[in-house]
């Protein structure tokens, strides 16, 4: 049995689908690129498909993770070109690697998010992150199916702070760093426009984009006249020395760069007769 792990993003529109959305799209692309997949055992079989900590409903992202067996072997970047080919535009599949290491949900424990706060000058942005960063615990509360909870959303986050520049969208073409700068001061509507970048920790409960915005207008009085523009910028390892959020699925392709045989076998078995 051969293992992929895929990255995929949540773009534009499609921001919006959930989770379920998501996996049945993906299902019906499979069968479209006639995948060879593993199915699970029992009277209701399922293609096995093992999802990494998806994010929230109507937030973005360029770093969502899952990994699928298949009883054949198939080189895994023709297999993401046809997989992305049979998805939504939108819901884009952008890499792909055999998984020659255990524990990609492990590798998963911090993501670093960016806020896009229209209505809000860039100044008041940075006054906010200043308060929420000096804060030894802000309490948000969160309705559940359990009721109310109430949590400290101060502890899970590594920092937040108002970048020089919003991150490049994909699909900006030259001279991009420049209007991004400019959108700092007035986003797409013409209205002030403020970046926050946010690296939070995956913890339990779960501290959200929303939960931070919460805790910025309790303690900052920070409150956008419209909903923040929510994009899972990246998510892995938690580099303690270099506080920064490595690649999860770095460790798959060194080992597959040590190993120019089995390398070597896959792709003759994908290779056409």
């Amino acid at each position: 049995m051969q293992r992929i792990r895929l990255r995929y993003t949540k773009r534009g529109r499609l921001r919006f689908t959930s989770h379920r959305d998501f996996q049945r799209a993906f299902e019906r692309a499979l069968r479209r690129a006639e995948v060879p997949m593993a199915y699970s055992a029992g009277f209701t079989p399922h293609p096995k498909v093992s999802y990494a900590n998806a994010a929230p409903t109507g937030t973005g992202s360029e770093a969502e993770y899952l990994e699928i067996a298949l009883t054949q072997p198939r080189d895994p970047e023709r297999l993401r070109a046809l997989l992305d080919t049979s998805m939504p535009t939108g819901l884009d599949i952008v890499e792909a690697v055999e998984a020659r290491t255990s524990g990609l949900a492990d590798r998963l424990t911090a993501s670093v998010w960016e806020l896009r706060l229209d209505g809000v000058t860039p100044e008041d942005a940075r006054r906010a992150a200043d308060v929420f960063n000096a804060a030894q615990a802000v309490e948000v509360q969160r309705r559940t199916k359990n009721g109310i909870r109430t949590f400290d959303a101060r502890s899970a986050v590594v920092s937040l702070e108002t970048p020089d520049t919003p991150a490049p969208r994909p699909d900006a073409g030259a001279g991009a760093a420049g209007a991004a700068h400019d959108e700092l001061r007035a986003g797409p509507t013409g209205r002030p426009c403020a970046i926050l970048r946010l690296v939070v920790r995956h913890v339990t409960p779960a501290v959200r984009p929303d939960d931070v915005l919460s805790g910025l207008s309790a303690v900052a009085d920070l409150a956008p006249p419209v909903p923040a523009a929510v994009t899972r910028l990246a998510q892995g390892l938690f580099d303690e020395e270099t506080g920064t959020v490595t690649d999860p699925l770095a460790p798959d392709r060194e080992a597959a760069a040590t190993e120019p045989h089995a390398a070597g076998a896959t792709a003759a078995a994908t290779a056409p007769a």
